[in-house]
């Protein structure tokens, strides 16, 4: 229906986005070029199989919402003559409503904020068409607030009711039952909880709890086939459990093995529903699950020589720094000696909410092929463990991911799966700050360090593209206190002169418009100019790529090809025995 391989000759152009219509005649899908962050969105007729002449441009940071003959999405206005479209600061962010047939300079402007210039506006509609669902962020706060508009009612063809105002917490919109919403929150519920919310009583006194907080976190609520899906997250890993509409228990979804369960997502009316499973040897493999019989048969697995069985993935939980207790995952073939020699991979993120769970990856398959170690750790920051383990990680309590980190550094050595000699630690985008910074306050804990396309800068990441959108996260240097915080463990300007630091490979690409590609030709410069010893510090740029997403095949194997050649020869080792 749809080759992504045909987008453009050399296959920097990306398939990021496909949307259907509710009648699924239609859909709509977007691309990337190059990798960068903007977006254009077409359509394709799935009656003739033809494109529609329909073309959209400077869509960033935006989704697709069907409604009628047409759509919602946001975009920002397009770049001034001579700017930088690249590096440029993005500012009005806005939902408009486009007209399947018409150009897009007719396209109705739906909501905009003039007093506001940061922030995101995201539209969404539900199954039925009813609501048009308006998420807006400040740039400011780490939450976001929410909006709806019956699109039934004349009387609120230009006007939104306002279903929670403050920014302070998470909240999205799952379904609607009987004109009501049922909102997934974390307002007075750190671990989420789902609420059902009448529009014309929107005050929190008349919210119903359908799903209540409990002691895992709620990662994600589908409404299909008239029942709740829920997926939990206990210790980073998925546990899915199926509730009535109302929210009574009935059943467990049985998962293959330890690790993650995405999708669930379907109409209200169905009778079986799809979502895919992974692990760290078990390859991605999506499942049909029957609602009625509560049974789940593959309904497509990839072809990948991989014998789980011939792996062991343990769990640990180390102390750090403060003495909080730290979940890491740890794989490897069975059999291994603790002799302190096996190379090893540490990774890491510790940001943004973002959990890392258990995921499959053919690259890093060569690594433990080849008796390499693998270990994740599920550092402050995330959102493996709710709203308190993420703020246990953002300014002012940054350095804790990095005590994480480096506390996950040496318990590895500690307990004999691997020496300082033998590990690399990595990491990307935030997990890029937080490799940057650890191998400068600890270069000793490393051999091999691999930041890649890391926010290095921590003094002006918020004067380009989206940069702004981190300052709940990290603070900005616009505030003194917060500079004082940032400055302390911003890579760039904590580098010492003569330090012996890791083997260095930072990585990034030209295309790169959410973490600028100036971070880390900065970084690689100054490290270039200060580092002693002799370990090589060197910077990688890929041509035509952007932040990770979408980026071919062939230039993710060249690029995993020099990562582990640089790994290994910095280790000192040949896994060929050559």
């Amino acid at each position: 229906m749809l080759d992504p391989n045909k987008f453009s000759t050399d296959g920097t152009t990306a398939l990021t986005g496909t949307y259907f219509s509710n009648d699924h005649r239609y859909m709509a899908y977007s691309t990337s070029g190059g990798g960068s962050d903007w977006l254009k969105v077409k359509v394709l007729d799935l009656k003739t199989r033809l494109p529609l002449k329909d073309e959209l441009e400077w869509v960033k940071v935006s989704g697709v919402a069907w409604a009628k003959d047409g759509f919602y999405y946001s975009r920002y206005a397009a770049p001034k003559s001579g700017e930088n479209q690249l590096a440029g600061k993005n500012e009005f962010h806005k939902v408009y409503y486009h007209k399947l047939g018409t150009p897009q300079k007719t396209d109705k402007l739906v909501y905009e904020d003039k007093k506001m210039p940061l922030g995101f506006r995201f539209a969404g509609t539900t199954e039925d068409e009813r609501f048009l669902v308006l998420s807006l962020t400040d740039g400011v706060a780490d939450g976001n607030r929410l909006a709806v508009r019956d699109l039934t009612d004349p009387k609120q063809a230009d006007k939104f009711t306002t279903l929670i105002s403050s920014y302070e917490h998470n909240n999205s919109v799952v379904g609607n039952v009987g004109g009501k919403l049922l909102v997934l929150t974390n307002y007075q519920a750190p671990l989420y909880r789902l609420v059902l919310i009448d529009p014309k009583k929107p005050q929190q006194a008349n919210w119903k709890t359908v799903l209540p907080e409990t002691t895992y976190k709620i990662d994600n609520v589908e409404h299909v086939g008239g029942r709740l899906i829920a997926t939990y997250l206990k210790d980073a890993s998925s546990q899915v459990k199926v509730y009535s509409e109302t929210g009574e228990f009935q059943n467990d979804v049985e998962l293959p093995a330890i690790g993650t369960a995405a999708g669930f997502g379907g109409r209200r009316d169905a009778k079986e529903v799809y979502y895919a499973f992974t692990s760290f040897t078990y390859p991605t493999t999506i499942y049909k699950y029957d609602l009625a019989t509560k049974q789940s048969t593959i309904f497509q697995a990839p072809k990948v020589e991989v014998k789980p069985d011939d792996y062991l993935t343990t769990q640990v939980f180390y102390s750090s720094k403060d003495g909080t207790k730290i979940p890491m995952f740890i794989v490897h073939k069975k059999g291994l000696k603790l002799d302190g020699k096996n190379p090893t991979y540490l990774y890491g993120y510790g940001g943004f909410d973002i959990s890392l769970t258990p995921s499959f990856s053919v690259a890093r398959m060569l690594w433990l092929e080849n008796g390499g170690v693998l270990a994740v750790a599920n550092l402050r920051g995330g959102g493996e463990y709710g709203e308190a383990w993420h703020k246990a990680g953002m300014t002012p309590n940054k350095q804790n991911v990095f005590d994480d980190f480096i506390a996950a550094a040496e318990y590895l050595s500690v307990q004999n799966y691997t020496s300082p000699k033998h590990l690399a630690i990595a990491g990307g985008s935030n997990g890029g700050l937080l490799v940057g910074a650890t191998m400068i306050q600890r270069p000793d804990v490393a051999r091999v360090a691999l930041p890649a396309v890391g926010v290095m800068d921590m003094l002006r990441y918020q004067k380009f593209t989206i940069g702004w959108n981190w300052a709940p996260e990290y603070g900005t240097s616009d505030n003194y206190a917060q500079f004082q915080n940032l400055y302390s463990f911003s890579p760039l300007h904590t580098l010492k002169q003569g330090a012996d630091y890791p083997a260095t490979m930072i990585t990034t690409a030209d295309h790169d418009d959410r973490v600028v590609p100036a971070h880390s030709f900065k970084f690689a410069a100054a490290l270039q100019e200060k580092a002693g010893g002799a370990n090589p510090q060197l910077i990688r740029v890929d041509v035509n790529a952007g932040h990770g997403a979408g980026k071919s095949t062939k230039l993710q194997i060249q690029e995993w090809a020099d990562v582990w050649a640089f790994t290994y020869y910095s280790m000192g080792l040949n896994p060929y025995g050559k």
